[in-house]
């Protein structure tokens, strides 16, 4: 039986991922003010770190400037780190990254992670428009990743480069893989990084690609053993009825992704099976499988389960709902079932 077989939803940090969704009738604004609140309510609350994702050409999603947002949070809270959730890199030069990433270091010092993920957050036209061309598939992801860790420490590469990252070059900014599948599992795990897996929409891969990661592990200096983190959809509410209610937004979101039809954020409805036909809702499962809803005590439940078949080194948790106080409620539940602080 492994040492960490007894490990408890207490012992493990939580973070946040936010999309600053815009729900129907708001604006962009209002989501970036809502993502702030959001984030000093989660440093308040003993939250270990606040993410933000980059997705494109969707109107229920802020954070596409990520590197901007990312800015925004740190400089409206003081000590949570803050990061991206991932940052795409094959649609953009690494030299920017490290760049972008290198400033956000030098203006909020210990305080930044860059999470990066190898697809485009967006469809294949949208994709285009970012990179002009897809000779940038995703395929030289290794490549790419060599080369932003070189501008941050030249001593990984080979040679001199004339090219130099400033700022940047010599700052110690944690940098994560992120996936959805076992392929940056594997490349997190053979070059000793983090890695964060997105269960929050890939929940049938997680398991497999944690024990990946953790087989391919190999100690680095930045790592001395295997740091996963895992993203859940978390929706709390003070009843189960109304964590239900409220995840139907979610669906809704899934919903209309499938049916190709993108809008902002939708209100809860009282039942999806109105809304929805039995293939989309089985659709749905196979999408949201591990989300985790419901009230206080079914939410500590449900966590402990899965931390027991994961054992996550953290989890963050992602609650895209409607209303956003109760999106903070959420926050403020998960928080006390954790025991933050």
């Amino acid at each position: 039986m492994p040492e960490n077989d007894t490990k408890q939803i207490t012992d493990i940090p939580f973070s946040v991922l936010d999309l600053s969704p815009i729900t129907d009738g708001s604006t962009p604004a209002d989501s970036f003010r809502n993502t702030l609140e959001l984030a000093r309510l989660a440093e308040k609350l003993g939250y270990n770190r606040y993410w933000l994702a980059e997705h494109h050409n969707m109107p229920f999603i802020a954070s596409s400037a990520t590197s901007v947002v990312i800015s925004h949070v740190a400089a409206g809270t003081s000590k949570i780190r803050v990061g991206s959730g991932g940052i795409m890199l094959p649609n953009h030069a690494p030299l920017v990254i490290a760049e972008q990433f290198g400033t956000l270091e030098s203006l909020y010092p210990g305080r930044i992670d860059l999470g990066l993920g190898r697809a485009p957050g967006t469809d294949q036209l949208t994709a285009r428009a970012l990179r002009r061309d897809l000779r940038s598939s995703g395929e030289d992801f290794p490549e790419q990743l060599a080369e932003l860790r070189n501008y941050f420490d030249p001593s990984l590469a080979q040679g001199y480069s004339h090219v130099k990252a400033i700022p940047g070059e010599g700052l110690n900014i944690p940098i994560w893989l992120l996936g959805s599948s076992g392929y940056s599992a594997q490349l997190a795990g053979e070059l000793g990084l983090p890695f964060a897996f997105a269960s929050h929409f890939s929940p049938h891969n997680t398991l497999p690609a944690i024990q990946l990661y953790r087989r391919s592990f190999k100690p680095s200096k930045v790592l001395d053993k295997p740091h996963a983190m895992v993203g859940l959809n978390i929706i709390a509410a003070d009843t189960d009825q109304e964590a239900e209610r409220l995840a139907t937004t979610l669906q809704q979101q899934f919903l209309n992704l499938m049916r190709g039809k993108e809008v902002p954020l939708q209100p809860p409805v009282d039942n999806i099976n109105d809304i929805a036909s039995d293939y989309e809702i089985a659709a749905l499962e196979n999408q949201l499988g591990t989300s985790i809803v419901g009230s206080p005590q079914i939410v500590k439940e449900k966590l402990d389960k899965f931390l027991d078949e994961s054992q996550a080194d953290e989890i963050m948790a992602i609650a895209q709902v409607y209303d956003h106080k109760a999106r903070l409620h959420s926050c403020e539940i998960l928080a006390e079932i954790t025991q933050l602080k």
